[in-house]
């Protein structure tokens, strides 16, 4: 097997569990779900939906960059939401950080995350 270069960053939040923000084996990175925290404070970013997801979005950027790539080198991304109406505001959001070809992609309903975030989302990166 290949060997798995942990990626670290202080410019997106720090693990709060027993992972690691992303893991690299080969070209591949595959990357932890991340929420809506402030880097520098672990606090959430705010209350509103929106918000949140430019914050998400804002961490995956930090991660994939410490991994050597960009957010269009995503080729996976799944997006966990606790409320699937926002589904629109996530789709407005997302359409600013990428470019086509788009990932591909999985939107998830779910009853609760951690910290009570109203969205989380990971993905797999190809290098």
């Amino acid at each position: 097997m290949a060997e798995k270069i942990i990626i670290a960053t202080d410019k997106a939040p720090q693990a709060i569990g027993t992972y690691s923000q992303a893991v690299k084996v080969g070209g591949t990175v595959y990357l932890s779900g991340q929420i809506p925290l402030n880097p520098e404070t672990m606090q959430m970013v705010s209350d509103e939906f929106a918000a949140q997801v430019v914050q998400v979005f804002d961490n995956l950027t930090a991660v994939c960059e410490a991994a050597g790539g960009s957010l269009q080198d995503i080729v996976k991304l799944n997006i966990y939401m606790t409320d699937l109406s926002n589904f629109a505001t996530v789709n407005e959001i997302m359409g600013r950080y990428f470019e086509q070809p788009y990932p591909a992609r999985a939107a998830i309903g779910v009853k609760q995350l951690p910290k009570d975030s109203l969205v989380e989302m990971d993905g797999v990166m190809e290098l």
